[in-house]
């Protein structure tokens, strides 16, 4: 027996003396490619973020960028814009009615594009019937057995919800699966409250090794009062545009009219962007605590200057009820 294990330890001896004597491939020293920049924008439900990715997106197109657009809200409407507000079908969708039928998801089955732009919507499950953040992972799955690393773009922007905190939503974060975030507020608390929760992600995956940052905050229907700026200011990351609350905007917006184009009045402000986001470097953020989010604003508007009064047992039980006596027996000192 302890023959075998000697022969044994010296057949792995030789193996690994062979395989160190290997060398390496020689380093690359050609020109260097493009590298697509795979971008996650972030934000609370309804702050914008769709008309936001999909006029932006279509400006990039026109300044002769190749971008593929992918909607990860389980809404499915970041590419209703694009399409003039047909619905796309989504990847989850699509692939289990192939399965269903004995067949594979193709590319043609779930991409659309318009005027350079390709476009794709994750989807997500029926209300009650799973969950989104797995739905988020499925669907990242499915693209990666279409080729997603692969492909071919300048541009890979992601569209995700800022406030669902599970963790397929923070995939891109977490997994290292971008370079860097974008965040979507305005001059309120509630859409400031997740942009600086998507700042807190970012921080934390980053103490654990990861490598995404913050590339900036764009400020959607900015009524000038100023409370995005200084949330921006305070957590150290910049402010890529200012979309501002106008009618002409909300009106087009609503009729499914992309504004992002060379000839809209609009045009120079979703160009700007466009050269903002390529050129903004991830950077850390420094998120805020409650107080400091809460000091963004006027204490008589939010309520921040209340004082927590902490409530009694006695509070508790129904109105003149009386006090029972303990039973615990109290015996006389002498």
């Amino acid at each position: 027996m302890s023959l075998d294990l000697d022969i044994d330890a010296s057949r792995l001896q030789e193996h690994l003396r062979d395989e160190a004597a290997i060398e390496p491939d020689p380093p690359v020293v050609g020109k260097v490619t493009k590298e697509t920049q795979i971008i996650a924008i972030y934000g609370k439900g309804g702050i914008g973020k769709s008309f936001t990715l999909a006029n932006l997106s279509y400006m990039l197109a026109q300044l002769g960028k190749k971008v593929l657009l992918i909607g990860c809200d389980p809404k499915s409407d970041t590419t209703s814009l694009l399409f003039g507000g047909r619905a796309c079908p989504t990847i989850i969708q699509t692939a289990s009615r192939r399965k269903e039928a004995g067949l594979e998801v193709s590319i043609s089955d779930v991409c659309f594009k318009r005027d350079g732009v390709f476009a794709m919507e994750l989807g997500g499950p029926e209300v009650g019937r799973g969950c989104g953040g797995r739905g988020i992972i499925h669907g990242f799955e499915t693209l990666e057995k279409l080729g997603f690393h692969d492909w071919d773009f300048d541009y890979v922007l992601l569209d995700f919800l800022g406030d669902v905190v599970c963790g397929g939503f923070g995939l891109p974060i977490a997994r290292d699966m971008c370079q860097k975030v974008v965040v979507v507020g305005s001059n309120d608390l509630q859409s400031l409250y997740v942009a600086n929760n998507v700042c807190s992600a970012v921080k934390y995956f980053r103490n654990l090794g990861g490598n995404v940052g913050v590339a900036g905050l764009v400020i959607n229907k900015d009524d000038g009062t100023g409370e995005a700026q200084a949330f921006a200011k305070a957590v150290g990351i910049p402010v890529l545009a200012s979309i501002p609350q106008h009618e002409d905007i909300r009106r087009k917006s609503a009729n499914y009219q992309i504004i992002g184009t060379p000839e809209s009045q609009w045009g120079p402000l979703f160009e700007a962007l466009s050269i903002n986001l390529a050129e903004a470097p991830p950077v850390l953020p420094r998120p805020l605590d409650q107080d400091g989010l809460l000091g963004l604003f006027d204490a008589s508007e939010t309520g921040a200057d209340y004082k927590l009064v902490p409530a009694t047992a006695d509070d508790m039980r129904p109105t003149g009820a009386m006090t029972r006596p303990s039973l615990e027996v109290i015996y006389d000192t002498v």
